[in-house]
């Protein structure tokens, strides 16, 4: 059988604003995706890159990507 890879990108044009920090000062935030829930955490230097965009561009889109991790209830953590 031939090995594959999966990746997903998730496409988002707000900032999210259910977001929590944890101790190391990275982020994690939920998006609900056609339905599914999509747990993320991202590093301090992407939070600020998205909260630049989200500031200075008023039709902003940022793409986040990642391969698919444990299943939740409702979705899955990227």
């Amino acid at each position: 059988m031939t090995i594959g890879k999966l990746e997903l990108i998730i496409k988002i044009n707000e900032l999210p604003n259910n977001v929590e920090t944890n101790k190391d000062n990275w982020k994690t935030f939920e998006l609900d995706c056609d339905g599914r829930v999509v747990s993320v955490t991202v590093k301090p230097k992407i939070w600020k890159k998205l909260e630049d965009a989200a500031a200075n561009y008023p039709m902003w889109v940022a793409a986040i990507g990642g391969k698919m991790g444990e299943s939740t209830s409702n979705g899955f953590v990227l």
